[in-house]
C-alpha cells in the first residue's frame, strides 16, 4: 500500500502534532504490505523530520514542501494543492495528520484525518476570538469531508460522540499515539551549565491548556517554604505561544530566572535524558487529546504528577501517575502532590503494548483497507447505476 501523510505545519521545531505524524511514518514502515510512505512537510521542517523518524528506508520518501509559514498559506495548499500531489505520486489513501480543509471530491483515493482534540471548543483561550471561530469552521469541514476519522483517544473519541452523533461519529476510530521505550543506553545532556542539581520537568507548548502559569506558582512556593533543595531548577521544553509573555513576566517578577529553564526544538536524545535525570515530570493540564509526555515519562520510569483527566487516566490507570483533581488544582495542592511523590522510589516503567509501533500499524492498516473497501463499494454501486440508466435510456 502506499501511504501520503500530509504535515505540513508553521512552526519549524516539532509539536506534538508533528511528532505524531513522524511516529505514524515510523509504525508504519514496520509493515511489509506498505510499498511506500511519502510525508509531505514543510521546508523549514524537513530537517527536524528527518531526525525524528531517523530510520534508513528505501520505502520513505520524505517531500519538502516550499510554503509559507501563515494560516491562509497553509489552507490554501491542503485544498488546492494536495489532491494533484496525491495523485502523482499515485496514492492509495491519503492521510492528514491534523484536520484542514479537505476538498474531498478532489481526491482519487481515500481520505484520513486524525483528531487530535477538540481544543477550539474546549479551550477557546488557546486561539483567542475571533480565530476559534475560524477553527471550529475548519475542524468540521474537513471531519465531514473525511472517509475516516482516527481520534488519539477514548477521551477525543468520546468528545467527538458529545459534539456530533449520526454519520460523523460513524466514521470515528479509537488509534492511540504510537509511543515505544527508548532501546538507546544514554540521552544527550541539553542543560551545558548542569551541575547534577535536582530538576522538574515540564513538556508543553505556551498554551493555555497547559496550565504552565500554576506550575510556575507551585514552583516557586516549594522554593520558598524551603520544601525542595534551593538548587532545584524547573525545565520547560516547549515551543512559543500565547502564554509565552505572561510565562516571562511571572518568571522575571518572581525571582525565578536562575531557577527556570525554558527550551524548545531539542533532540529526541536529550528529550530522552531530560527523562531519565528529572526528579518528576510535571502535567497539570486542563485538557488533553492524548498526553504524549506523560506517555514517554511512564516508560522511561519517571515519576508522574498530572491532573486527574480522561486523558491522563486512560495512560496511568489508577497507580502510574499521581493525579491532582481539576477541582484542586491550586498552587497549594500541585505543591503537596510534588512533596508527596518525591518521597516515593522512581517506578518500574510499564510495558503500555497498546501504544507500541505493531499495534497502531496493523490498526491504521485496518482502517485503510476498510475505507479502501468502502471507496471500491461505492464504485460499483455508481457504476451499476449509471449503466442501468443507460440501459434504459436515461442516463445519469
Amino acid at each position: 500500500m502506499n501511504i501520503v501523510i500530509a504535515a505540513v505545519s508553521a512552526s519549524v521545531q516539532l509539536s506534538g502534532v508533528s511528532r505524531h505524524a513522524a511516529n505514524v511514518a515510523r509504525c508504519l514502515l514496520t509493515r511489509s504490505d506498505v510499498t511506500a510512505v511519502h510525508l509531505l512537510v514543510a521546508q523549514r521542517q524537513y530537517e527536524s523530520f528527518c531526525e525524528a523518524i531517523s530510520r534508513l528506508d528505501a520505502r520513505l520518501h520524505i517531500h519538502s514542501i516550499s510554503i509559507g509559514s501563515g494560516t491562509l498559506a497553509r489552507n490554501v495548499w491542503h485544498y488546492t494543492d494536495l489532491p494533484a500531489i496525491a495523485a502523482q505520486l499515485e496514492a492509495d489513501v491519503v492521510h492528514l495528520s491534523y484536520p484542514m480543509p479537505l476538498r474531498a471530491g478532489a481526491f482519487h483515493c481515500p481520505t484520513i484525518v486524525t483528531l487530535h482534540d477538540l481544543y477550539p471548543y474546549d479551550i477557546p483561550e488557546n486561539f483567542g476570538f475571533p480565530k476559534v471561530l475560524f477553527n471550529r469552521l475548519v475542524l468540521w469541514q474537513c471531519l465531514r469531508a473525511a472517509d475516516a476519522i482516527a481520534c488519539v483517544s477514548d477521551s477525543t473519541l468520546r468528545q467527538l460522540g458529545n459534539k456530533a452523533a449520526g454519520p460523523l461519529f460513524e466514521k470515528a476510530v479509537r488509534i492511540y499515539n504510537s509511543v515505544e521505550p527508548s532501546t538507546s543506553l544514554c540521552g544527550q545532556n541539553p542543560l551545558p551549565q548542569w551541575k547534577r542539581s535536582p530538576f522538574f520537568l515540564c513538556v508543553a507548548q505556551h498554551r493555555r491548556n497547559k496550565n504552565l502559569l500554576l506550575t510556575l506558582q507551585s514552583f516557586r512556593r516549594l522554593l520558598s517554604e524551603k520544601k525542595i533543595h534551593p538548587a532545584t531548577l524547573l525545565v520547560i521544553v516547549g515551543i512559543d505561544g500565547p502564554e509565552t509573555p505572561q510565562i516571562h513576566r511571572f518568571i522575571s517578577t518572581a525571582g525565578l530566572s536562575e531557577s527556570v529553564v525554558l527550551l524548545s526544538g531539542i533532540r529526541e536524545a536529550e528529550m530522552l535524558w531530560c527523562y531519565r535525570n528529572c526528579e518528576l515530570l510535571l502535567a497539570p493540564s486542563l485538557v488533553e487529546g492524548f498526553g504524549l509526555p506523560v506517555a514517554e515519562a511512564l516508560l522511561a520510569g519517571c515519576r508522574v504528577v498530572c491532573s486527574d483527566i480522561p486523558a491522563f487516566r486512560e495512560l496511568g490507570g489508577n497507580e502510574g501517575c499521581h493525579y491532582v483533581p481539576l477541582t484542586s488544582s491550586t498552587e497549594e495542592a500541585l505543591a503537596e502532590a510534588i512533596c508527596t511523590v518525591l518521597s516515593q522510589p522512581r517506578p518500574t516503567p510499564p510495558s503500555l503494548p497498546q501504544l507500541s509501533a505493531p499495534v497502531i500499524a496493523a490498526e491504521y492498516m485496518r482502517l485503510y483497507r476498510q475505507v479502501l473497501l468502502q471507496q471500491t463499494s461505492s464504485s460499483r454501486r455508481l457504476h451499476t447505476t449509471r449503466r442501468t440508466a443507460i440501459q434504459k435510456g436515461h442516463p445519469s
